[in-house]
């Protein structure tokens, strides 16, 4: 891990100083926002594998799945500063250097400064069979949306949130939903047992279907055959089982990169290295020392800002702030008539049911010992405000 106790500057005027930013999504956009507001006035490129520029994703699962998908309407409003941004879409990296960068087209271009953003991708279970569909990307949910008739048997593979927010999609449009999992209830990873089982009860009275605690042992051209013999017929077959950050092209720098981008505090990963958005890992001084990605929706902004001010010091030769990075990981998820909302690190707690009933609104704390480290609210999103400011408080 990089020693965050010690800073390496880099003198402005030994470097022509170039910045890449690999990966085109919310995070890189963000850094290249901070690296203006922080006085870098170089040349930046964004690189994207997308054609599209950085858009909103949450939608995929959701209103945009319902109601048909217009990425234009996605996109994200960026701030004239970045302006003169050069941006490269339509070929993903595929190697990188200490000093350079190689496109799937061949193309390779130097850096001074690299922000990896990169972010993740679904996860494939090891399995044989006809590949499934996946969701994560505005040409993934065109393919799901063109196959969600009414009437259609609709299977997906996994328990979490992408898959629990598309089987009540597809619930609305009509279509007939199973939901099978290695999990004895969606969602339990974040949630605890007792909120993932009434979770579970709430999906089944909008008439998902479950079949939990049982893995898959392939894909077939009529469905799945479970580890049991179970065979599930379906229409259309969703894989969505977790994600892996897109790490690959990055085999050749001498990075730590057994689970996304090992950072300090300031989202270094090297002297004139940084990374952003899901793929960074790194230590959060609200919960404790242990370097962790966060796949929440404001880590791209969050770590984007702080990422860029890190990289616009260290190409001016000055030392990096020395306040601490805390950013307050949040999520939120709307599945029929419920809109959870979350800070913190639930899964890092155990629950305890403080406001409410499980089955319906509620306030849910996680504590770890005394420690408070999350908050879930169902349908009370004004209440949950003043969790901001308790979570992460030690005596």
């Amino acid at each position: 891990m990089l020693n965050e106790d010690v800073v390496h500057p880099v003198a402005r005027d030994s470097l022509p100083s170039v910045i890449l930013i690999v990966g085109a999504g919310l995070a890189g956009l963000r850094a290249a926002e901070s690296l203006r507001a922080s006085g870098y006035d170089g040349p930046v490129s964004i690189i994207g594998e997308e054609s599209h520029p950085p858009y909103n994703r949450p939608p995929l699962s959701k209103e945009a799945l319902r109601d048909g998908l217009d990425v234009s309407q996605l996109v994200f409003r960026q701030k004239a500063s970045v302006g003169d941004v050069t941006w490269l879409l339509g070929s993903p990296a595929v190697s990188a250097t200490s000093d350079s960068v190689i496109l799937a087209d061949d193309t390779t271009l130097n850096y001074d400064g690299l922000v990896i953003a990169t972010g993740i991708r679904p996860r494939h279970l090891p399995v044989s069979g006809p590949a499934p569909l996946v969701l994560r990307t505005a040409a993934d949910a065109t393919a799901l949306r063109a196959r969600l008739n009414a009437g259609a048997r609709l299977l997906i593979v996994g328990a979490g949130f992408i898959g629990c927010e598309v089987a009540a999609t597809a619930r609305s449009l009509g279509c007939d939903v199973t939901i099978t999992a290695m999990d004895d209830e969606p969602m339990l990873g974040a949630l605890g047992t007792e909120l993932a089982t009434a979770m579970r009860r709430h999906h089944e009275e909008h008439g998902v279907r479950f079949n939990l605690g049982v893995g898959l042992s392939e894909f077939t051209d009529s469905g799945v055959l479970l580890a049991n013999g179970q065979e599930l017929v379906a229409d259309v077959v969703l894989e969505a089982v977790g994600s892996v950050p897109n790490i690959e092209w990055l085999g050749d720098l001498p990075l730590d990169l057994s689970d996304g981008v090992l950072c300090n505090n300031s989202l270094q990963a090297a002297e004139n290295i940084v990374a952003v958005g899901d793929i960074a890992r790194f230590p959060n001084p609200l919960f404790d020392d242990v370097p962790r990605r966060i796949e929440h929706w404001n880590m791209p902004t969050e770590t984007g800002k702080r990422a860029g001010k890190t990289l616009a010091r260290v190409l001016a030769g000055e030392a990096l702030s020395e306040e601490p990075f805390t950013p307050m990981p949040a999520f939120w998820s709307d599945q029929y008539d419920i809109a959870m909302q979350s800070y913190g690190q639930p899964g890092l707690g155990s629950a305890e049911l403080v406001d409410g009933n499980w089955d319906g609104d509620c306030i849910v704390e996680y504590r770890r010992e005394d420690e408070l480290v999350g908050v879930v609210g169902i349908n009370r999103t004004r209440d949950l405000m003043r969790y901001r400011n308790e979570i992460g408080q030690r005596d």
